[in-house]
């Protein structure tokens, strides 16, 4: 079945903490910061928001928004699309 697209769809992708090197970059000043050990960091502070406890990783993104370029999700615009490890669910 083919979708016709006769407007635009406008989404938002609202990520947790998504694992790339600015994160992991900040989390040796963060150790230093508060006196904490990298783990420590890691599961206190970056991913305590996060009932998953695990990192978004880009690549899980990257595939939401295909998704959402593509002709099955063109029913589906003015969303906002939690992708954090269930943060808001909170």
């Amino acid at each position: 079945m083919e979708v016709a697209r006769d407007g635009i769809t406008v989404n938002n992708i609202c990520p947790g903490y998504v694992w790339t090197s600015l994160v992991e970059n900040q989390i040796p000043d963060t150790m230093k910061a508060r006196g904490l050990t990298r783990d420590q960091v890691i599961n206190d502070v970056l991913l305590a928001a996060q009932p998953q406890k695990q990192f978004v990783q880009v690549e899980q993104l990257a595939s939401l928004a295909v998704y959402l370029c593509s002709d099955a999700a063109g029913a589906i615009t003015g969303a906002n699309l939690s992708m954090d490890g269930g943060w808001t669910a909170q």
